[in-house]
C-alpha cells in the first residue's frame, strides 16, 4: 500500500526514539536489515495512544486490539509515569515530521497535492468506533506542510486499523488468534485451511468495505495520489525508515 511506509515511518524513526529516550523511555533495542530501527515498547504504547489523550492502558489495549492486555496496561502505566499525553504526542508529531523533511526534503514534489487528496479522502469519514482515527481528528493539523500532510496520512492508517480491528472482533477473534491462527485450527501444514482461508478473506472484504467511503470520495484521483505517494514510500524504505517489504518483516524467522 503506498500510504503506509509514509504514514507508518513514525513507528521507525530515529527522530522519534531520540525525543522518547529524552522523555525517560529506552531508545531503540535494536534494527532490521537495512537498519530499520525498531521502537522501545512503552514508548510504541504511549506515543501512539496519546493520540486519544491520557488513557488507561486497558483502553490502549482496547484500541490497538492485537496486543495481549497483559503487556500493554503495565506499559502504558510506566509511560504515563514518564510522561503526559501532549508531550509525548508532540514528540511523535515532530519525530514524524522530522524523518520525512530529512529523507524527502522540506517540500517534495506534489506535497501540496498530495495534502488536498489526503483531506478529501479523510472529509467523509465518521468517528463512531474509530477510536484511533477519532483521537488524531480531535487533534486537527499541525499547520505545517509536511506536518499536515503526515496527520492526514496517519489518519487514513488508523481508520483502515479501526476498521479492521471491528472487522476481525466481529468473528470471535482475540488478541492472540488474530495473529497466531493456528490456535483456531485455521491452518494446517504451513498453509490456511479453507475455513481459514474464508475466514481472512471475510475481515479482509469486511475492513475494505468499511473504507470504501475514502476511495468514493477520490475517485479517479486514487491513482494521482498513488503516484505521489509510492515514491516517497520507497526513498524512505531505501533510507532504513520503513521495512523494505512491510509489517510482516517484524515477525522473527523461523526455520
Amino acid at each position: 500500500m503506498a500510504l503506509e511506509p509514509v504514514a507508518g515511518q513514525v513507528y521507525f524513526s530515529p527522530e522519534c526514539h531520540e525525543a522518547y529516550a529524552g522523555l525517560g523511555f529506552s531508545p531503540s533495542p535494536g534494527a532490521l536489515s537495512g537498519g530499520v530501527q525498531l521502537p522501545d515498547g512503552p514508548a510504541y504504547f504511549t506515543s501512539r495512544g496519546s493520540v486519544m489523550g491520557q488513557v488507561p492502558g486497558q483502553v490502549v489495549a482496547a484500541a490497538f486490539a492485537v496486543f495481549n492486555p497483559e503487556a500493554v496496561v503495565p506499559a502504558v502505566a510506566f509511560g504515563w509515569s514518564k510522561v503526559d499525553a501532549p508531550t509525548i504526542c508532540d514528540a511523535r508529531t515532530q519525530g514524524a515530521v522530522g524523518q520525512l523533511t530529512r529523507v524527502l526534503g522540506e517540500e517534495p514534489d506534489g506535497l501540496a497535492r498530495a495534502t488536498e487528496l489526503l483531506s478529501d479522502a479523510v472529509a467523509p469519514l465518521r468517528p463512531e468506533g474509530r477510536p484511533l482515527f477519532s483521537g488524531l481528528l480531535s487533534l486537527g493539523l499541525p499547520g505545517d506542510p509536511m506536518g499536515d500532510m503526515w496527520r492526514l496520512a496517519d489518519s487514513l492508517r488508523e481508520y483502515r486499523g479501526d476498521a479492521h480491528t471491528a472487522a476481525w472482533t466481529s468473528t470471535g477473534l482475540d488478541a492472540t488468534e488474530i495473529g497466531l491462527l493456528t490456535a483456531r485450527g485455521l491452518i494446517a501444514h504451513g498453509a490456511l485451511t479453507e475455513e481459514g482461508r474464508t475466514l481472512r478473506e471475510g475481515i479482509e472484504v469486511a475492513t475494505d468495505a468499511q473504507c470504501q467511503a475514502m476511495v468514493d470520495a477520490l475517485g479517479d484521483r486514487t491513482d494521482e495520489l498513488i503516484g505521489v505517494l509510492t515514491p516517497w514510500g520507497q526513498s524512505i524504505r531505501e533510507s532504513g525508515g520503513y521495512p523494505q517489504q512491510g509489517p510482516h518483516d517484524l515477525a522473527p524467522v523461523r526455520a
